[in-house]
This record gives C-alpha cells, sequence and structure tokens, in this order.
C-alpha cells in the first residue's frame, strides 16, 4: 500500500512540521507509485548473499564489515526500539566517513545500498540515512515508525539540503532524529536548525507543505534504483 500524508502545522515547542497526519494526498500517492515503479516491501535479507557480494567486491575488509553489522542486526534483534535506535545509529556514524558523491562514485548524487557503503566505508547523508533505516528494519523495527526525511540544515550559518532518520514512536508522536552530524539522538522538538521538507519509506511518501511538483521526482527515482540494486545483493526480497 502506498501512503500519502500531509504533515501538520504544530507550534514550535514540539517540532513544527515534524508530526504526520492522517489525511490523504492522491496526487502524491500516485506520483510516487509511478516514480517507484509500484509500492515495495522491505524487512527480510539474504545474509549469505550479501556476504558473499561483500567479499567479492571488497575482499576482506568487506568480510570484516559484513560481521560487524550482522553482529549488530542479529545481537540487537530482541532490544527494546530505544536501544535499537541508540546501536543503530551509534554504529554507521562510526563505522563510514563522510565523503562527497563525486570524491566517492564520480557522480554528482549517488545513492548507494548499505553494502556499497559499508564496503567502501564513506558515504554522504543520504547513505548514512539508508543504511540506518535497512538495518533497523532488519532488525524487526516495523516500516510505519521510520521515515527517510529531506530538512533544510543550518550548519555553520549556512543553510544546507541535508537528509536525517526520523523514527515515530507513534504516528501523531514528534519524532527522534538519526543524524550523521550530530551523534545524539534528539527529538524534533530539541533541533531547530532542522527544518523538514518531505519524508519518504519503501511504503510512500510523506510531503510537507505545498504543491507535489514541487518534490524532486529524481530522488525518489533514486530511490526505487537503491531498492533495485539492493534486491540484487541480498539486502531486500
Amino acid at each position: 500500500m502506498v501512503f500519502a500524508q500531509l504533515f501538520l502545522t504544530q507550534p514550535p515547542s514540539i517540532g513544527a512540521g515534524w508530526v504526520v497526519a492522517r489525511r490523504w494526498g492522491a496526487a502524491l500517492a500516485f506520483g510516487l507509485l509511478l516514480a517507484l515503479g509500484g509500492p515495495v516491501g522491505v524487512g527480510a535479507w539474504d545474509g549469505a548473499l550479501m556476504e558473499r557480494t561483500m567479499v567479492q567486491r571488497y575482499g576482506a575488509w568487506g568480510q570484516q564489515a559484513f560481521t560487524a553489522w550482522r553482529a549488530l542486526v542479529d545481537g540487537g534483534a530482541q532490544l527494546d526500539e530505544r536501544e535499537k535506535l541508540r546501536r543503530v545509529n551509534e554504529h554507521w556514524n562510526r563505522a563510514v566517513r563522510f565523503g562527497e558523491d563525486m570524491e566517492i562514485w564520480g557522480q554528482e548524487d549517488y545513492w548507494a545500498t548499505p553494502v556499497e557503503t559499508l564496503g567502501r566505508g564513506r558515504g554522504d547523508c543520504e547513505d548514512y540515512v539508508i543504511g540506518k533505516y535497512f538495518t533497523l528494519r532488519a532488525m524487526g523495527m516495523p516500516e510505519e515508525r521510520l521515515r527517510l526525511t529531506y530538512v533544510r540544515a543550518r550548519v555553520g550559518g549556512a543553510t544546507q539540503a541535508h537528509m536525517v532518520l526520523s523514527y515515530y514512536a507513534t504516528p501523531e508522536a514528534v519524532p527522534l532524529v538519526l543524524d550523521s552530524l550530530v551523534s545524539s539522538i534528539l527529538p524534533a522538538s530539541s533541533r531547530p536548525d532542522l527544518t523538514p521538507v518531505f519524508s519518504f519509506n519503501a511504503e510512500g511518501i510523506f510531503a510537507g507543505p505545498g504543491n507535489a511538483a514541487s518534490y524532486p521526482v529524481d530522488r525518489l527515482t533514486r530511490w526505487r534504483d537503491v531498492l533495485v540494486r539492493m534486491r540484487a545483493e541480498g539486502s531486500i526480497p
């Protein structure tokens, strides 16, 4: 099922723009369906295929990176959700060094799979978020509690495009924010430096104020491409 929901405008004290409502937006849902080529389920993964892929591509480093990631997933499956968030956020922020796409991949905007990011040990903000998202899904985190969220971030006096992972304990809750720029997991209400634009997951798009046409469909095409490549790597069924 594809979801398309509008951000509610909330008082600044609880993080304006982060909380999603239960209203349907048919145009957004249809647009996302076209962009993704249909709804895509995420959760199950093929550990043996992932390991083979990482070893074939990245040798001993790939084996080491996969072993650490597998231990994280297996060791965290029975933990409560807050502890899963903490461990996953810490793992990815520690295991991956920030780099620009042009430097790593020779492209202006490349969305790497978790296998690619762990194998290279480098990535940009989207790569951190994708890795955290799929790791949490592999640990059994419900899909509806996670959103890959585009934000405008104030960094050093300037505003830049950025992506974070948002965790919603309930649909109406102010989310917790997992960020590659800030090590602590904080509620959105404690992150005045971030302004949400729109968010999405494997089920659909959750749009902020404005027209659906204003959102970068090319970015959603990259999301679709990541899902396709992950299926070939064993990350999703």
